[in-house]
Formats: structure tokens, sequence, C-alpha cells
């Protein structure tokens, strides 16, 4: 059997220029980076007429540690809507080099359902991870520069909120003392690092609506106080103009192509758990302008990624998603049945049975956004028809469409299936999207809709630092934008080890800090980290190249 890799690598991809020609471009509107992969330029964009494409978000249940093929779906879904007359685009996240090398190695689908030049999209791609981090680090050098040369704004450097950024999983960089070694080192100080898909300027980039928009929401970030309490924001070191200048190539959305020569757009790649876990605003605005039936994807579960594209994502850039498709699989059922990790790939209908809450607590999670649930039963080998057949009946007595799908093993055409379902979704017309909260009610408020109404908590508590982290949002006028609650992807309590539906459980929120140019504040629920760690034997111990040239252990 051939690995991923070997499947990217057999592929003969079609030219950039015949793929955007599917969409109606022309090579003018291209920015090609080589034969295969192309930027858009975002003038493009706006000229376009109002879309009409429809859009339909990708979520799963509560996911094990490998990830149950949320993109390797939405990459198979998209091949499917073609094959059966839809004109699909394909909008997904760009991966982050830490995962990549850490535990999950790349993030560009599987098997006959991949994105390529998947070797590409996995590494430097078209450099936009590079362009964020560098934005982020001049910032942060002008930061310590402004404190060096007499911090004339009156930073109180024990109140600086602003950390550095890195595209590695680095835990010896979370906390850091920088500054030593004399005055012309600068001013010694506790700082940290935190990896690129946390950062604002990441979650920044991926809400703009055009290089003014991002210019405006990067001189907003808030950069720390002064010992009187006021925000200091970053345009009052006058930098915001120059970090725009680093990322006006990479704002451009990037075009490429699944394996069946579906058009994708992969950009953006901010974290569900610790960041609101979706493509860029614009690429899915190329998508439904270009497009019919645009599919996208949000990070982990319907209680992460999910919430966050419902309650920001979709309230900042005036989307209406209609069908949410809801990836479960069957070892991920067992795992929150009480099997043993170790044994999830061993048949075992009673723990699946045991497992199914979970999958329910998500539909309902995706209903009560108004929007419609299709469960995508993600199939793989060791799969039982008794163990799939019990994850089918309990969709259909939640009320929930429902498909195989098999994209991993046989592409598009083993998600035709799923398209169908989808498409029925759709033309039902009973979605009526409806955020979770109003945005203008008190912060705690906002987190308490969240935790009660998604998490299905009882309530939330608040630590003596969360209380007043709050009190400052809203005494400088942030109590009025949405919540990202950053919390562990492993349940939906802020527990990692209650697993299934947890019931009789309260969120606990440890700190509130500002995302004002990304336009949120977010809420740290649990011991979730802004920076990973790499584990015993990280990914990158295998791989290499091959004498032929060819990329091995990468996925």
């Amino acid at each position: 059997m051939l690995s991923d890799v070997q499947i990217a690598e057999a592929a003969t991809p079609r030219p950039i220029v015949e793929i955007g020609a599917q969409l109606g471009l022309t090579p003018e509107d291209l920015e090609p980076y080589g034969h295969f992969k192309a930027k858009i330029r975002p003038e493009t964009i706006f000229k376009r007429e109002p879309s009409a494409g429809r859009l339909v978000l990708v979520t799963g249940i509560t996911p094990t540690a490998a990830g149950e093929g949320k993109t390797t779906v939405s990459v198979g879904l998209a091949d499917g809507l073609r094959r059966v007359g839809t004109k699909s685009v394909l909008c997904v996240r760009e991966p982050s080099l830490g995962p990549v090398f850490g535990i999950k190695g790349g993030a560009a689908g599987g098997g006959y359902s991949q994105v390529i030049p998947m070797a590409d999209i996995n590494l430097h791609f078209t450099g936009d991870l590079h362009a964020i981090t560098s934005a982020h680090a001049l910032l942060s050098a002008a930061l310590d520069n402004h404190l060096q040369q007499g911090n004339d704004l009156g930073f109180d450097p024990r109140q600086i909120t602003w950390k550095r950024a890195v595209d590695m999983n680095d835990r010896a960089l979370r906390h850091i003392v920088l500054g030593l070694g004399g005055r012309i080192n600068g001013v010694p100080r506790e700082d940290g690092f935190m990896i690129t898909a946390a950062s604002e300027v990441m979650a920044i980039f991926c809400l703009a609506a055009s290089l003014e928009d991002l210019e405006k929401r990067l001189g907003d970030i808030i950069l720390g106080y002064t010992s009187s309490g006021d925000a200091v924001r970053a345009r009052e070191l006058n930098v915001a103009g120059a970090m725009t200048l680093l990322l006006r190539e990479a704002i451009g959305p990037n075009l490429v192509q699944t394996l069946e020569g579906t058009p994708a757009f992969v950009h953006g790649g901010p974290f569900a758990n610790i960041a609101h876990g979706c493509n860029s605003l614009m690429a899915t605005r190329a998508g439904l302008a270009l497009g019919d039936v645009v599919v996208t994807e949000a990070g982990f579960g319907s209680d992460l990624g999910a919430e966050k594209f419902f309650d920001i994502k979709c309230r900042i850039g005036g989307l209406n998603p209609e069908a949410t498709v809801l990836v479960s699989t069957i070892r991920a059922l067992k795992l929150h049945g009480g099997a043993a990790k170790e044994s999830l790939t061993t048949p075992d209908a009673a723990a699946v049975r045991a497992g199914l809450p979970n999958m329910v607590a998500h539909i309902e999670n995706i209903r009560g956004f108004g929007v419609e649930p299709v469960v995508a039963i993600n199939v793989f080998g060791t799969d039982s028809e008794e163990e799939i057949g019990l994850v089918a009946e309990a969709a259909e007595a939640a009320g929930a469409r429902w498909a195989r799908s098999e994209g991993h093993a046989r592409g598009g055409e083993g998600c035709e299936d799923l398209a169908r379902a989808v498409l029925e979704a759709l033309e039902s017309g009973n979605a009526s999207y409806q955020p979770k909260y109003a945005t203008d009610r008190p912060i705690k408020e906002k987190i308490e809709a969240i935790a009660t109404k998604v998490y299905q908590a009882d309530g939330v508590d608040y630590t003596s630092q969360a209380e007043k982290d709050i009190a400052q949002l809203e005494n400088i006028g942030l109590g009025n934008t949405p919540v990202c609650i950053a919390k562990t992807p492993n349940s939906l309590s802020d527990d990692p080890t209650k697993y299934g539906r947890p019931t009789g459980f309260r969120i606990t929120i440890q700190d509130v800090r500002p995302s004002a140019g990304a336009g949120f504040v977010v809420a740290r629920a649990g011991t979730v980290m802004t920076m990973p760690g790499l584990p015993k034997v990280p990914a990158a111990e295998g791989m290499h190249i091959a004498k032929d040239g060819s990329v091995v252990g990468l996925f």
C-alpha cells in the first residue's frame, strides 16, 4: 500500500493556470509560485460581484490525539461534489511547522484525498507563516527598543502582554528572561514565546478584509498597560505600516489543487484550541465569489473550531453557513465509550454504543447555531459493519443525515454519497444561522453562554486574575467583542481526561487577554498552553530526503 507521500508524489498535477481557469480566473489574476501554486491578487477578489456561493463547514466530534481526518473528509467532499456536478471550491488552513515536525506530521489530507503539492504546503509553501512570524517579531523588537530608548509611552514592564512568536514547538521558550548582559542589550524583563499559529498577527491576518483593514487591525493590537492602567497599542510605536508591508504579498489567498484537480485555497492557519481555528476570510470570500459550494474546515470539535467559526468568523465576515459536516470515527467513539487507547482498532460494538452520546452532543451543538448537520462516518479498514451501523442509527435517531466517507481509500468517488447528503441539506431550506450570543453583553455572560450552551457545563468559575482581566478589558472598551475560549480539544469540558459527554462539571477561566486587533478577547480555560512542546520521539526524526529527491516521512 502506498504512503500518503508516495500517492502525492505519483500524481501529475495540472498547471495552476488551468486550475484558475476552472474558476474563471485569467493568468493576470494569478501570481504564480512555480507551476503548481499561485496567489490570487486581492484586487481580483474585490472586483467580483457579491457571491452566490453556499458555505459548508466541516467539523468533528471530540477527537483522539491522532485527529479524525477532517481535512481528508473536506478534500474528499470537495472532490465528491465535483463528481456529482457541483462547482465546488475547497478552503482550508495552512499547516504549522510545529505540528508537522512534532506529533501529527503533515496536514494536507491523506490517501487519495489530498491537496498538492503536499510537501510544499507542509513546509515553506508561499512563505505566509514566515511573513506572519516576521511581522510579529518586528513588533516585539520595536517594543523592546522603545523600552531601551526611554519608554516615552510609559509601559509598565510588569504589565506587558505582548509575547514573541516562532513557528515551532519549543517548550523551553514558554517563559524567558531577556535583556541580560548590560545596558546595551536592552531592558531586563520576563517574556515568553507562543507558536505562530497562536499569534494575534495570525488571527488578524485571517480576519482582515483588505490591506487597509489589515493595517488598522495591526495598529489596534494592545501591547500592555501603563502603571495607571491605560492600554498601549501597536500604532503608538508607528510600525503597523511596516508590519503590513511584510504581509502585503502573503494576504493574497494561495491557490492549489486536490489530487483530482479541484481548486483549493490554502491560506492562514490559527489553532482552534488557542485561537479561532479557521482559514482566512479572504480565501473564504474568494471561494464564495468563484464557486457554487465552498467546503471549509475548522479545527478540532464543534466546541472549539466550529463554535469560533460561527461566533467569530461568520459574524465578523458576514458569512451565512448553511450546512455542517460532522466527521465521526469509530476509533474516537470507542475512546469516548471507555475503550483503552491501545485497543481502538479492535472491534468493540459496546464501546461504540457507549461513546455515541459524544457525537449526539456535537449534533446538538451544530443545530444550536441554526445550521443543518450531516454526519460523515470516516471509515477505516478496522471498522466493522456492526459498528458503522450503530453510528448511522444514532445519527438518524438524532434527526441528522449521514453518509460514509471513504475519501482516504477512494478519493472523491468514496465521498459521492456524502456530497449528495450535503446537497440535500443545502436544498432543504432548514438552515437559519444564528450566533450563540450577542456581542453587546458583558464578557462573563458571553463566556457563560458558550460554556453552558456548547460545552454543556453547569457554570463557570473565575480565578482572581480572570476577574481583574475582565474588569480591565471592559474598562478600556473591549467588553463588546466576541469571546474566543482557549481550552483542551480532548474533552467537551476543560479537563482533558473527561471523555464522552461529561456532566456535572464547571469551567474554570484562568485569565482573559485582549486580542483587540483581531476583534475579540481570549479567555483561557484549564491549563491549555500557547506554545506546544515536542513529544519524546518527534515526527521530525523520521523525515529525510531520499537519494532520488523524494520526501520520506513527512506524512
